[in-house]
């Protein structure tokens, strides 16, 4: 039988299938970085705040490419007019 799961594993599990803004996310992985280079933790902990780190990027990167095709649209406009 599994371990029983805690609060905090259920709250974490239901924040990470959430899109967070990208202010959000950045200010998680700056944490998540900040964690792993203190050390101190398992290897557990260290691959899943790895894990979560990687997941935080890729949200962030997402946000940047969101950001960038509306600049280009915007300027793509301008330049039309």
């Amino acid at each position: 039988m599994p371990p029983r799961e805690k609060a905090t594993d259920k709250a974490a599990d239901q924040a990470a299938t959430e899109t967070p803004t990208y202010e959000d996310a950045r200010a998680e992985l700056v944490e998540v970085v900040r964690t792993l280079e203190t050390g101190g933790t398992t290897l557990e902990e260290s691959l899943a705040l790895w894990e979560r780190g990687e997941a935080l990027a890729k949200v962030c990167q997402e946000w940047l490419d969101g950001a960038r095709k509306r600049l280009d649209a915007v300027i793509g406009d301008s330049a039309e007019d």
